[in-house]
């Protein structure tokens, strides 16, 4: 993972911030701040990431392709432009049958640190 910012008053065009790698997952730090951070990620072919829980909140947002997002075992199938909340303290996955790309914001603040 790279986690050096992106370059401040610059235009980026959102899809282009992070390039697909075979068979990996890969992510480009936009912000990295204590109060949370923004990512871009891509997945190729079948890659996705394995069910977690965080303390915090996270704002997904599909910016290439289609995925699938489950959440506490409810599943979401999102397409380019759509986004979704998941909640702290809920298992979640996300899953692709092709390559996309998301950004991935997540809110540290309001909880303990």
């Amino acid at each position: 993972m790279n986690h050096k910012e992106l370059e401040k008053s610059k235009v980026y065009i959102t899809n282009q911030i992070v390039q697909y790698i075979p068979n990996s997952v890969g992510s480009k730090t936009i912000l990295e701040k204590l109060t949370g951070n923004i990512s871009a990620l891509s997945f190729d072919d079948t890659e996705g990431l394995s069910e977690k829980t965080s303390p915090f909140d996270a704002f997904a947002q599909i910016i290439e392709g289609k995925a699938e997002v489950i959440i506490d075992g409810a599943s979401y199938f999102m397409e380019e432009g759509e986004c979704i909340i998941i909640p702290a303290h809920q298992p979640n996955s996300i899953k692709g049958n092709k390559r996309f790309k998301m950004i991935l914001t997540i809110i540290k603040s309001g909880y303990e640190l």
